[in-house]
């Protein structure tokens, strides 16, 4: 074989940088999250991987609703700053305008122009994560972010992270409509 091996731990991929949004007390608290997928079409499901060592996981366990929040390339700083310190030694309230949609238990971030809200339907014990299954129970975006009333990620700009090098990006172009370029080669 002419590839190189480079082991089992792996990240090519670029995850989505977001912020996880829960209650604690009656404040909120965010932590950063590249570990989220859609899972589910009807009814929408998303799972949020969280390690079991962070508070947002005892969080998630007692509040069973979470926000997910898309933040904008100028948020970096305070994005980086949510996934460094725990919101069980500092007050991440303050941070962001906190505001709320249906959800108590499910902060949303109004500086970011993508925002979901969920409620907790299940989840699966991972040895070191637990994977948060939510149900998307409201989407909120900025009318900015909006082509034809559907978010567009080149307006959305949305922050990526690699590992193992551990570098933030931001998406540069789109390529190609998915389900219709490959039917050039549909004989």
């Amino acid at each position: 074989m002419e590839k190189t091996n480079l082991g089992k731990n792996s990240f090519v991929y670029p995850m989505p940088v977001t912020l996880l949004g829960t209650k604690h007390g009656k404040k909120a608290n965010f932590m950063a999250l590249g570990w989220l997928t859609r899972a589910n079409g009807n009814p929408p499901l998303l799972v949020a991987g969280v390690n079991k060592a962070h508070f947002t996981n005892q969080l998630l366990m007692e509040n069973k609703a979470f926000s997910i929040n898309y933040p904008a390339e100028d948020m970096i700083r305070e994005v980086d700053y949510c996934g460094l310190v725990s919101g069980q030694k500092e007050d991440k309230s303050q941070i962001f305008t906190v505001e709320y949609g249906e959800l108590e238990d499910a902060p949303l971030i109004k500086e970011c122009p993508l925002s979901l809200e969920c409620k907790l339907v299940d989840v699966y014990q991972m040895p070191t994560h637990n994977l948060f299954i939510g149900e998307i129970i409201a989407t909120y975006a900025d009318e900015k972010i909006l082509t034809e009333g559907i978010p567009d990620l080149g307006k959305l700009n949305p922050l990526l992270l690699t590992m193992p090098d551990n570098y933030y990006w931001t998406v540069k172009e789109k390529v190609g409509k998915a389900w219709n370029i490959g039917r050039e080669l549909i004989k």
